[in-house]
């Protein structure tokens, strides 16, 4: 299973991305079932991230590792910071 979530920055200045960065790779390894973690801004050379100034990837060992990330208490940090800088928030689960 991988988890996508892509955010539109309301701020983009002072360290942001940096800090959700950080906040990802201190919290959310910790979580059972997590394989992966990847985020950062785009490197993309097409210009189609639209709004969208940072992405997170979590990938996990399979649905249930997925179901009992959401309400993990390390999930709860990095949730919170999004939801802190984000105008909007786009998530997207797959099936690996």
């Amino acid at each position: 299973m991988t988890h996508v979530v892509l955010v539109a920055l309301t701020d983009e200045g002072q360290g942001v991305t940096e800090r959700l960065d950080a906040l990802c790779r201190e919290h959310l390894q910790r979580i059972d079932g997590v394989e992966s973690v990847r985020s950062g801004t785009s490197i993309s050379t097409e210009g189609l991230e639209a709004d969208f100034g940072w992405m997170l990837t979590v990938r996990f060992r399979d649905a249930d590792a997925l179901a009992a990330y959401l309400p993990h208490p390390e999930h709860r940090p990095v949730a919170d910071a999004i939801g802190a800088a984000a105008g909007r928030v786009v998530v997207f689960d797959v099936a690996d």
